[in-house]
């Protein structure tokens, strides 16, 4: 069985918002998903968006790596004539 709660709608700033019962058991800065189909309103936790790895903090950290300064190239020649160049 479900519990049923009543909550008031109040402007705020240019838009209206809604003040959900702490007894919900929700936190500051969470994000809900908000969903109306036909006039009524379902209100849900919004999915956790997938964090981004840093690595900048191990670089040099791997022993046997060697950071490289500059990748050595051996010149040649090529041969441009007849390419047709696209854009």
């Amino acid at each position: 069985m479900s519990n049923e709660y009543r909550a008031k709608v109040f402007k705020s700033g240019n838009s209206v918002a809604l003040r959900l019962p702490k007894a919900l058991g929700l936190k500051d800065g969470d994000e809900m998903l908000l969903r109306e189909e036909r006039g009524s309103f379902t209100v849900e936790p919004a999915p956790a968006v997938p964090k981004k790895i840093d690595l900048t903090g191990i670089y040099g950290s791997c022993p046997g790596l060697k950071p490289v300064d500059r990748l050595e190239m051996a010149p040649r020649d090529l041969d441009w004539k007849g390419t047709l160049l696209r854009r």
